[in-house]
């Protein structure tokens, strides 16, 4: 199958970097859920039913949509890569958001785009701008400024953000490499049905060394998991439309409005309030993501890339 069979056209990078906002926002929700479901029952198995729920639903989306044709697996190492991908970052981030503040979590991942920055030329062949290493490291600055960090005070529970991180960029630049290769709805189910029983095989295994005590969720358990694999399957399709429209090292900044989001969501949900120190981060942080704007409406127009 051609891989350009079903590519969008090359629409403006600024509609593919609104497209990445929405997405990354839906996921925030989705880690805001999980975050209420600390000490109910463990990151494992949380993950795994996400998604499994994920995957049916996707199944019958795919179903109605395109038939028998959709259940298609182009490529099938590359979409192992992304299952892989995604597994490791979901698991990794579950676990960290339960035993850390969500906003903390949250900003130890976004050293995802400084990774993606350093391996997409290498992994992809693309040009790394001067533009997005800047806006990348101002963002990343205002996540210290925010974070504060202190890794021998947190721990080893710091490596589980650290490990998303890793596992979301190689997810972005996987679905780079998978563009156009299937229905953007099909390879979503291709990502979930290949993470899920990867997931489940990492609960019984973790369950099976008493590092997990898995039991019988409450309804209210399956009901949350149901919300979260709402939200984060919106929110990896919004951002496989946005890397299938722009450069992986240009959209992957658009990460950092999750530290936003997320500081919002944990203030009014479990009180952790932003102080000072958090506000000014903010800022650098939003001065990257206008950075990255302006310079992509400059090269949209025509200007000299930078």
């Amino acid at each position: 199958m051609a891989s350009t069979t079903f590519a969008p056209a090359r629409a403006s990078a600024r509609t593919a970097l609104l497209i990445a906002l929405c997405g990354f926002v839906s996921l925030s929700c989705g880690d805001a859920v999980v975050k209420s479901m600390a000490g109910e029952w463990p990151a494992p198995a949380v993950s795994a039913l996400r998604y499994t729920f994920g995957t049916i639903g996707l199944a019958l989306l795919v179903a109605l949509r395109h038939g028998r044709g959709g259940f298609v697996l182009p490529r099938p190492a590359l979409q192992f890569g992304r299952g892989v991908a995604v597994s490791v970052a979901t698991l990794c981030f579950f676990g960290g958001v339960m035993v850390m503040p969500l906003a903390d979590a949250t900003a130890i991942q976004f050293t995802s785009p400084i990774m993606t920055a350093l391996l997409a030329p290498l992994v992809l062949g693309e040009r790394t701008t001067r533009a997005t290493w800047l806006a990348t490291l101002l963002a990343f600055a205002g996540v210290l400024v925010v974070l504060r960090p202190n890794l021998y005070a947190l721990g080893a529970v710091a490596l589980f953000p650290i490990g998303a991180a890793f596992g979301m960029s190689w997810l972005m630049m996987f679905n780079r490499k998978a563009a156009g290769d299937a229905p953007m709805l099909v390879m979503q189910l291709l990502l979930a049905a290949i993470a899920a029983p990867l997931l489940i095989a990492a609960a019984f295994v973790l369950s099976r060394l008493g590092l997990a005590a898995i039991g019988l969720p409450s309804p209210a358990v399956v009901g949350k998991c149901l919300a979260v694999a709402c939200f984060a399957t919106l929110g990896h399709a919004l951002i496989f439309a946005a890397v299938e429209r722009a450069d992986a090292s240009v959209v992957a900044p658009m990460t950092y409005v999750q530290l936003l989001v997320a500081a919002g969501l944990g203030w009014i949900a479990f009180g952790d309030a932003p102080d000072a120190a958090a506000f000014g981060g903010a800022a650098l942080i939003i001065a990257g993501g206008l950075l990255l704007w302006r310079a992509q409406r400059v090269k949209d127009l025509g200007g000299a890339p930078s």
